[in-house]
């Protein structure tokens, strides 16, 4: 058996998984910040080990020299989602973007596999330059839903476990709870507006609390008002009562404070 240069092989994988995790990371974060609903919940990423991929090359029968070409979750993102509708959503993003590839989609979740198991993979081919010259690799996408992920990460562990042979009755049971996993996704749907209204909401008290915070902070250091005291416990007042509309309009007088004092 040829002896493999693990770190050497490695390498570009994490790279470009440390790459494809800033990138999505940060097109969530641009949503966020320009009041785009993001379909993004959350992202992390995966490095095969070299034990797994062995593994794998075994079950498929793949040589090493072909480890690289035909093996092609070696490096790997998950990208969770809160509502079902919003995969399709993370799909679309990935489908427009320049600089990755897409090589194939596997839809498991329209076309769910026996064991219950819920998923939507994209196989890419991403560029990299490396010390040693640039080179496209192949990488994994997976999108799926917050409990679609719970679901799934409880059937790995057991399957490891048992070592792929998990009791029946068990294996049963598994696919009673992708259902109700399912079926959990389906009902958050009915009630999506109210939840993204509460999240927006939420967000936008978040910011004005944090820019009336930075204004009563230089006000206090920076032009030294007199009035500080009774500015910080009317915020403290409002921010108790947790009205948005009183919060607003407390944040634009001190808006206009901090511009007659220039701070």
């Amino acid at each position: 058996m040829e002896i493999i240069n693990w770190k050497e092989l490695l390498y570009p994988y994490e790279q470009a998984m440390d790459e494809l995790l800033l990138k999505f990371r940060c097109l969530d974060k641009e949503c966020r910040h320009l009041g785009i609903y993001s379909p993004i919940d959350s992202v992390t990423g995966r490095l095969k080990k070299p034990a797994s991929i062995l593994d794998k090359a075994g079950r498929k029968q793949i040589p090493p020299e072909q480890i690289e070409a035909k093996i092609e979750d070696i490096a790997g993102i998950r990208i969770l989602c809160q509502f079902v509708e919003d995969i399709e959503k993370v799909v679309d993003m990935v489908r427009t973007r320049k600089d990755m590839r897409i090589i194939e989609e596997r839809d498991y979740i329209t076309n769910t596999k026996p064991s219950g198991y819920r998923s939507y993979h994209i196989i890419i081919r991403y560029p990299i330059s490396t010390a040693l010259g640039s080179k496209e690799i192949l990488a994994e996408i997976q999108i799926r839903t917050n409990a679609m992920n719970f679901w799934a990460t409880a059937e790995h562990s057991l399957r490891y476990k048992y070592s792929g042979n998990i009791p029946e009755n068990l294996q049963k049971r598994l696919t009673n709870c992708a259902e109700a996993a399912f079926h959990l996704d389906r009902e958050m749907a009915t009630i999506r507006e109210e939840i993204t209204n509460a999240q927006r909401l939420h967000e936008i008290r978040g910011n004005l609390v944090s820019n009336i915070l930075d204004n009563i902070q230089s006000l206090h250091f920076g032009a030294k008002l007199e009035e500080m005291d009774e500015i910080n416990k009317e915020f403290v007042d409002i921010w108790n009562k947790e009205d948005i509309d009183e919060l607003k309009a407390f944040n634009e007088k001190l808006n206009v404070l901090a511009e007659v004092y220039r701070v």
